[in-house]
């Protein structure tokens, strides 16, 4: 499947098994990618964060995070944003109480990029422009 069809199939806020899904296709990709840079599709792995993202569910933070550490072109392609589906500060939480070495990771990069004001004037909302990219 690559990143048309699965636009077409789920569109931009899957529910339910859909969502299953596309966790294990994003899965799937990220393994292919981290064998070897350019083996998964970077821009399905892209589609399929932003279909979490839209989701908001805390539980699919790391999985995004795991897929933008895939490979130089996946952390190119995947936004930081992607992470925030349910909120910065509500990301940050979540990642805070997660002893895992990912999630200390995911927070530290995500409070550096904070400092630096790249998430001024974020918020969830904002997902109307991602919406575009896509429909386009």
């Amino acid at each position: 499947m690559d990143a048309e069809e699965c636009w077409r199939r789920y569109g931009p806020r899957p529910v339910g098994e859909d969502l299953d899904e596309i966790r294990a296709l994003l899965r799937e990709h990220t393994a292919r990618e981290r064998r070897s840079q350019g083996e998964g599709d970077t821009e399905l792995m892209r589609l399929c964060c932003f279909q979490l993202f839209n989701s908001g569910d805390l539980d699919d933070v790391l999985l995004i995070w795991n897929a933008k550490q895939a490979s130089f072109d996946a952390a190119c392609s995947i936004d930081i944003e992607f992470l925030l589906g349910h909120g910065l500060d509500a990301t940050k939480a979540h990642l805070s109480a997660n002893p895992a070495p990912s999630a200390t990771a995911a927070l530290e990069r995500l409070r550096e990029l904070e400092a630096d004001g790249e998430f001024d004037g974020f918020s969830v909302e904002q997902r109307a422009a991602y919406d575009r990219y896509y429909a386009d």
